[in-house]
């Protein structure tokens, strides 16, 4: 039985980013972290680029690559749930050895030539065994902020940052590491950083959160059991197909611009949006609650997704694109801030997993789908998935909005530190 806490609307008082960096023992987790989050955009393009080179065949890299997508999103929340339960550091240790093995068997099977299904398993254990750095990062700050809902919100402005800085800059040292050596070079190096980052993250067990550990005779909830939960997910889904639409094409539309080189800096655009919302939403003290900002923002970055198609040159596309990402950083935020509110403590790691894999879901998804649209109708086609994914996760936010409400929210009322922080009752956890 565990008691739920859900934020009201707190007073407008502000809490930079200074004072959440000042939180003792907040920097012995954040590098750590930091080195393990990096490599996580660099699979990805360092699996696209190694098959590639091997085989000749984006059509195959794109299903490898989307195979690892789903596998990770499938498993992520299973290795988070273990990690409510048995700690972080039990779970990271063999998960990163696994990950560098199944990078370097994929690596030698491709080097080797060998039949295509082999790359799926191997690349399906790479990204089963992506280490959950975000969300055991997101979890570490839930259990040091508790009492501190305004620092709180801040703090998942910052992951969010913190998580666009890191998939703009995957890609981007994955090519590069590729251009000066070998696609190989950089998977090993995305595997090296996987394997330093997460154990010395684990090795941080002063600022790991409380264990939770299994209870022979009690119920054993997983956090998808909450309605709230799928509801956020699946909108997430619609976030994550814009990501990957976004990636197919930008590069179509730039190359069929002819200027294929601009790709990159269009993309950045979009990316560098999303991290500027990013910084200001966790530099502002809101008055709308948590769910109202949720829906606004995901309204507006469907606006922003129905005018892609309709862009006539790069530099329409680029503010176009800009106008989306300024609504991804919030939407995000907003998610993250309202699901640690509708689970248990012993389930707040499984349910930020489940919406970060949510989002390499509809990645991935949306990458297959726009891509297949360039192809038959050209490079305007695969916007229209952006507006399409967004859309739905929107038509069932509106829906089933009532579900994004936390169990308990009759609960009594109390003032802490000048916020109004909810009770909820009493609740199987």
């Amino acid at each position: 039985m565990t008691a739920r806490r859900t934020v009201a609307e707190p007073t407008p008082t502000r809490v930079g980013y200074g004072t959440l960096l000042r939180t003792p023992g907040a920097w012995t987790f954040l590098v750590p972290a930091f080195a393990a989050r990096l490599p996580y955009a660099m699979l990805s393009a360092g699996i696209v680029l190694l098959i590639q080179s091997a085989y000749g065949s984006y059509g195959t890299a794109g299903l490898v690559v989307a195979f690892a997508a789903a596998t990770q999103a499938l498993i992520g929340p299973q290795t988070g749930r273990l990690s409510d339960r048995y700690g972080q550091a039990t779970v990271l240790v063999p998960t990163v050895v696994v990950h560098a093995v199944s990078v370097g068997a994929l690596i030698a099977l491709a080097l080797g030539h060998a039949p295509t299904w082999t790359l799926f398993v191997s690349a399906g254990a790479a990204g089963a065994s992506v280490p959950q750095i975000g969300a055991m990062v997101r979890a570490r700050w839930v259990a040091k902020l508790s009492d501190s809902p305004r620092t709180l919100n801040t703090a998942f402005a910052f992951e969010s940052v913190t998580d666009e800085f890191t998939f703009a800059i995957g890609p981007v040292l994955a090519t590069g590491i590729t251009a000066l050596a070998s696609p190989s070079v950089a998977l090993i190096t995305e595997a090296a950083l996987t394997v330093v980052g997460g154990l010395a993250f684990a090795a941080q067990r002063r600022t790991a959160p409380a264990l939770h550990p299994y209870v022979p005779g009690a119920a054993q909830v997983s956090a998808l059991s909450s309605p709230g939960v799928r509801l956020l997910a699946g909108s997430f889904l619609g976030v994550g197909s814009v990501f990957g639409a976004m990636t197919v094409s930008v590069a179509a539309f730039a190359r069929a611009e002819g200027q294929p080189d601009l790709n990159g800096v269009v993309y950045g655009i979009f990316a560098g949006g999303s991290m500027l919302a990013g910084v200001l939403y966790g530099m502002i003290s809101w008055r709308r609650s948590v769910k109202q900002r949720m829906l606004g923002s995901y309204t507006l970055l469907v606006l922003g997704c129905s005018t892609l198609w309709a862009m006539p040159n790069l530099v329409a596309l680029s503010i176009a694109g800009l106008c989306c990402g300024l609504a991804i950083a919030p939407t995000l935020i907003s998610g993250y801030t309202l699901v640690e509110t509708l689970v248990s403590d012993g389930a707040k790691t499984e349910a930020f997993t489940w919406l970060t894999g949510a989002i390499g879901l509809g990645l991935a998804a949306g990458s297959i789908v726009a891509g297949m649209l360039v192809d038959s109708h050209g490079a305007w086609a695969g916007f229209v998935v952006p507006v399409i994914g967004a859309g739905l996760g929107l038509v069932a936010l509106v829906s089933l909005r009532r579900l994004l409400d936390a169990p308990g929210e009759s609960g009594r009322v109390v003032a802490q530190g000048g916020a109004q922080v909810r009770l909820a009752g009493a609740s199987k956890g």
